[in-house]
């Protein structure tokens, strides 16, 4: 049941990262080669603070969790798993983008699936265990 919570809150935290990643990429990086990885960690900031934000309130909520992940040093735990998923995430963006030459889009969307494993594992045994 809580890997469900978290994939709820990973698809909410997912439609803020892919829109905003959208948003930079069409309105403030169109046209620079590099936009596209620019954009996605603006996309992943957005991402991680919604997933942070609803994974204390909604995800991991027993009893035996509820001091955990409301410390500063939880949260830069948290930041770190995500920052590692923010590099697979690039990595699959540059594997598809350019090597690929799929939508930004479409592997932004792929990409996010298999991030998501990582993200939850990663928070689950280091920070909600």
């Amino acid at each position: 049941m809580e890997f469900l919570r978290y994939a709820v809150v990973g698809g909410l935290a997912f439609v803020a990262d892919f829109c905003s990643l959208v948003a930079a990429q069409e309105l403030l990086f169109k046209g620079f080669s590099w936009g596209v990885y620019a954009s996605t960690v603006i996309g992943f900031v957005v991402g991680l603070a919604v997933n942070y934000i609803l994974s204390i309130l909604f995800v991991f909520t027993q009893a035996k969790d509820r001091g955990k992940g409301r410390n500063f040093g939880a949260f830069v735990v948290f930041g770190l798993i995500g920052i590692i998923g923010l590099g697979l995430t690039e990595l699959g963006m540059w594997v598809g983008v350019e090597i690929l030459t799929w939508n930004y889009m479409v592997v932004k969307a792929l990409v996010t699936g298999a991030v998501l494993a990582w993200n939850y594992l990663g928070r689950k045994v280091l920070i909600f265990r």
